[in-house]
Order: C-alpha cells, then structure tokens, then sequence
C-alpha cells in the first residue's frame, strides 16, 4: 500500500491516535502525517503510506488553511477555551469595520512568540511540559507568513463577541497566538474558541476520509484505490520530463546533465523539482545546480 490518504480529524483524536488507528486497520507499518493537530482541533490531516512518507517534508513546508472562531473578552493560559481563564474583560466594544481593519494589517510577515503550551522545544524540554510544571520560559519569536485573512461572521454580543475568520498561512503559524494578538490589536483579551484546518499540503475537505469510511473501505478491499499518489503532494514544484537514457539515468540515482534535457525550463538555484518519464510515470525529487547545470536526485522513486 502506498500514497497519500487524506483524513478528516475528529475532535478528541491526537494526530498520532489517527496515525495509530490507519497503522491498524490497514496493518502499514510505514504511515507518517504531515503537520500536527491539537486534539480539540479537526480538519485536513494527510497521511503518508509506505514509499510515499518520504514526502513528508514536502507536504508539510506547504501552506495551510484554518477557520477559526475567536472569543473576544477572554484570555487563558493556553491561548485557547481549554485553559484557565487569566482576563476578563466586563464589556467588549467592537465594531466589524474595526475587526476587518485589524484582521487586513496581519497580513505579510509577522513574527509571533510560540505559546507555552506548545510542542517547542526549549533546552531539549517541550514548552508544554514545562508549562504543566507551571514554569514559563522566554521564548524568542518567529516569523510566520500570513497570506490571507477574511472575516467569516462577527457575532455581536455585549459582553464577548465572536469572530469567525479563515485565514491561509505558512508552516509554523500557531492560529492560538493569532487569535490572541488580534484581539491585542483590538485592545481587548481574547482566545481561540474553535478551530478546524481546511487545507493542508494542497489537500482540502473533499479529498478526505473519515477514519470510519476508511475501515469501511479497507473491509471491502478498496482503500488502494482511494489513495492519492505520492507526487500529488508535489504539485507546487516544477516539472521536468526525462526521455530515453536520461530517464534510465534518473532512475539509477545519476545526476543529469542539463543538455540531455532539451526541454529544461529556467530553474532557481539549488530549486527541487518532479522528474517523469515521456509516459508520465514519477522519477523522483531532483534539484537543481545552477553553477554546474545539473540535475542531483533528492529522492528516486524507482
């Protein structure tokens, strides 16, 4: 069995309890996820099976997707509803013009500082495992990128309005600490109340399986045929195509000269790229060596 399966997360589930769950049912030792989840949180989680867990990496460097329900005129320790509440504010007076304002400036780089309950490692500890200890540490902020952002709906309420807002983001962007400095911005305390991710590595809602449809069709012989190839994960790559000699070459692992393939379009230096064969079949990931026009296979997919 190998390729991409694509699960919709429920609530309640760890990204390894899914991971552990598909290890069962399909008894595939080899399965690996890519990017994830809080346990509260549901959505997009892509599963890598067999050959196809060696393009993990790729898939999780890819943007993300998330909707999110911000709780305005609350703030706990963990960022989210699930923690011990830390502020209240009696009344919150916003207005969506305001919202739209604030949420329009966290678009572009933005650095953010990793919540303590998260899973970054701080002198070899989990922040969160620190943070059980009720110990905080210092931790330095990272940027992110925030590509869009757009209000969904603004519940008024009097004392604690919600906002529910999708917003498309790079790797390594914690929705939490968005939904927290949005609410800095509007001068009011605030904590993620819901989060679902609705697209990861290129994968959206309509290409997942629920974990019981993925049992069901493992019963009836047919799971093989609902998984996605590996290179599917790739699509965000160029593609070059490698004909005759150059192909054999590729798939022996061999480096390629530029000029064996006549088709090669300008590349970036030191730029991966999806190699296939005139019949379409993937090769592998290769990259690009600008200085000695050359093609270096990363990983062959013999």
């Amino acid at each position: 069995m190998e390729g991409i399966l694509a699960v919709w997360k429920p609530a309640g589930w760890t990204s390894h309890d899914v991971v552990a769950k598909v290890r069962g049912i399909t008894r595939e030792r080899r399965i690996g996820h890519a990017g994830t989840l809080d346990p509260q949180v549901t959505g997009v989680l892509p599963l890598c099976i067999g050959r196809a867990t060696r393009v993990v990496e790729y898939l999780q460097e890819r943007p993300k997707a998330y909707e999110a329900l911000l709780q305005l005129g609350v703030a706990t320790d963990t960022e989210d509803m699930t923690g011990t509440v830390v502020e209240e504010a009696d009344a919150v007076a916003v207005t969506p013009e305001q919202v739209n304002a604030v949420l329009a400036s966290f678009v572009g780089e933005i650095e953010q500082v990793p919540p303590m309950f998260s899973a970054v490692k701080v002198d070899g500890k989990r922040l969160y495992e620190l943070a059980r200890e009720g110990v905080t540490v210092e931790r330095k902020s990272r940027k992110v990128t925030i590509y869009d952002i757009k209000l969904l709906a603004f519940e008024q309420d009097d004392r604690r309005p919600t906002i529910r807002f999708d917003v498309q983001c790079s790797k390594g962007t914690y929705i939490r600490t968005l939904c927290v400095d949005i609410g800095k911005r509007l001068g009011v305390p605030a904590a993620m109340a819901e989060l679902t991710r609705t697209v990861s590595g290129g994968f959206t809602r309509e290409h997942c399986l629920t974990i019981e449809q993925v049992a069901e069709l493992q019963r009836e012989g047919a799971l093989p045929s609902r998984l996605l190839p590996a290179d599917r994960a790739l699509t965000h790559m160029p593609e070059v195509t490698a004909i005759g000699k150059a192909a054999e070459m590729a798939l022996q692992g061999r480096k390629i000269a530029a000029d064996k393939l006549p088709d090669l379009q300008s590349l970036l230096p030191n730029e991966p790229v999806r190699m296939y064969d005139n019949n379409g079949r993937f090769l592998g990931v290769f990259e690009w060596n600008d200085e000695n026009r050359l093609l270096s296979p990363v990983k062959v997919f013999n």
